[in-house]
């Protein structure tokens, strides 16, 4: 090999290496997350396996908190037991996994007053935009850092039951 070829194929294996590193997906082979709490009034968010947290997360919300989600637009984060129900690989907001609300009862509710429940709530990360912490800022969704959205993306099945408290 030329000078000139060991130099380009160390530059491809360097420029490979880095965007491995840079990835947004990562496995995760550690106990299996059967449970997700989230504790809005302090801003907490658990990964559980059975009775033992896995990890926290201080968590952003809705931008109105305080109250269960009722209706599109009012900017509450919905309270009660749900379902990580799928996934978002290309989300405007890094990684999401979506939560199943509206369910059956939510949308009775807002049905018996006209109204739309709204829907779409995600466990999201904070895309491209640089923010900070202790700034509730989202529609209704749960937000983390991008770097903490990655683990929680690896670490969170499909059917894994949330229970978000006030």
């Amino acid at each position: 090999m030329t000078k000139m070829t060991r130099r380009a194929a160390l530059l491809a294996g360097v420029a490979f290496t880095l965007s491995a590193c840079s990835s947004k997906f990562i496995s995760y082979d550690g106990p299996q997350v059967t449970r997700v709490e989230v504790q809005k009034a302090n801003r907490r968010m658990y990964l559980m396996h059975h009775d033992q947290v896995l990890e926290a997360f201080e968590i952003q919300l809705g931008f109105t908190a305080e109250g269960h989600k009722q209706f599109e637009g009012d900017g509450r984060t919905p309270e009660g037991r749900y379902t990580i129900d799928r996934r978002n690989p290309n989300s405007s907001f890094y990684l999401s996994i979506g939560i199943d609300y509206p369910n059956a009862a939510d949308l009775e509710f807002a049905s018996s007053r006209g109204l739309k429940p709204g829907g779409d709530i995600f466990i999201h990360g904070w895309g491209d935009k640089r923010r900070g912490r202790g700034e509730d800022w989202t529609a209704g969704c749960i937000a983390v850092s991008n770097r903490e959205m990655k683990k929680i993306y690896a670490m969170v099945e499909d059917g894994t039951p949330i229970d978000i408290f006030p």
